[in-house]
């Protein structure tokens, strides 16, 4: 904790064992208690009946009326909160008589956890930290992990958000995985083309890219609420590029030329997309300002869909039409030349 206290990154670590409370230590000598005839029990039983008394079972009583009263001996509250006092404390020994307690064990006050935490049967003390602004998590987890002034016998073990990370991203990870595959596979059915999906998929990287120069820009590092916003980027970046190519093909099937296509494809869509891009992104501008509850989550999802849009638009109307012409010509003379291997275009002629 001295440690992390001198590193910027943590602010204000604290842990489950600052709150020590006094206890009261007492440790036999086990080789002069053995030679004056004392054992461990009677040491115990001398402390137990001078401090708490006796147990319910072992108590005298006496019958006033009806009811029946016990008896409870120790010592006085005065003699109890007096080490001299349970020094003076009398053990009997086996052999007759009585040793003072102080002989035969050393006593002192020590501070002790108020409670023993386990963990697969193993001791556990739990620090926890925030972290200051630009610094995720995992910028912290790394540090602990490369941190080598841990005693002998002492580990590292993540729990509750660190411990969920991990898990958490790998099933982002999956999420944007499946959510690709399935937009792939509708737009192949939807296009009756693999090339055509794949020009409107590259709009993806491009509304990527903006989240990364957000973050970089205002110094929010790679977070959970960032991966949220790229999972909402994924629907609104397909989307203009699927307006721009579903137009392009529209014109192209009624005669029009591949490049005029598409460049008038831009034209005519360049208003609702840019219209969409400024609507969601003024929409965003609150929660980028991180102002309230919560806006330490909302802030870098707010950016990340802000520059993600911003990019995406601005690219996706040169980027895509490009690319549409690029596809769509290699899709042509891949279309050919398989034709021409199974030989398509004589069972064509034929028929003809």
């Amino acid at each position: 904790m001295d440690a992390m206290r001198a590193e910027p990154m943590f602010v204000a670590p604290g842990s489950d064992m600052a709150a020590l409370r006094p206890a009261l230590s007492i440790v036999p000598d086990r080789d002069r208690a053995q030679d004056l005839g004392i054992t461990s029990a009677d040491l115990v039983q001398t402390v137990r009946l001078s401090t708490m008394g006796a147990s319910d079972a072992d108590l005298p009583s006496f019958q006033d009326g009806s009811r029946r009263v016990p008896i409870r001996a120790r010592l006085a509250r005065e003699a109890r909160d007096d080490m001299d006092a349970i020094k003076r404390l009398a053990v009997p020994a086996s052999g007759g008589g009585t040793i003072l307690l102080g002989a035969v064990a050393q006593i002192e006050s020590t501070p002790q956890t108020a409670s023993i935490r386990r963990e697969n049967q193993l001791r556990q003390i739990e620090i926890g930290t925030d972290m200051a602004p630009g610094f995720a998590p995992g910028d912290g987890i790394a540090w602990l992990e490369a941190y080598d002034g841990f005693p002998p016998g002492v580990g590292l073990s993540t729990t509750g958000d660190s411990e969920n990370q991990g898990d958490t991203f790998t099933a982002f990870g999956t999420a944007m995985g499946a959510g690709i595959t399935l937009v792939l596979i509708v737009l192949i059915l939807l296009f009756g083309s693999v090339f055509a999906p794949i020009t409107v998929l590259a709009a993806l990287p491009l509304s990527i890219l903006g989240v990364g120069l957000a973050q970089w820009g205002f110094g929010f590092p790679l977070s959970l609420p960032v991966v949220i916003g790229i999972l909402m980027l994924m629907g609104i970046a397909t989307k203009n590029s699927i307006m721009l190519v579903d137009v392009a093909l529209t014109h192209e099937a009624e005669g029009m030329d591949r490049t005029k296509a598409a460049i008038e494809a831009a034209v005519l869509r360049v208003r609702p997309i840019i219209m969409t891009t400024i609507a969601m992104s003024a929409g965003m501008v609150p929660s980028a300002l991180g102002k309230g509850m919560g806006g330490e989550f909302r802030a870098p999802l707010a950016m990340a869909v802000i520059g993600g849009l911003l990019t995406s638009t601005a690219l996706s109307l040169f980027v895509i039409p490009a690319l549409h012409c690029i596809m769509s010509d290699a899709s042509d003379r891949i279309g050919g030349f398989l034709r021409r291997r199974l030989g398509l275009n004589q069972a064509e002629d034929a028929a003809a």
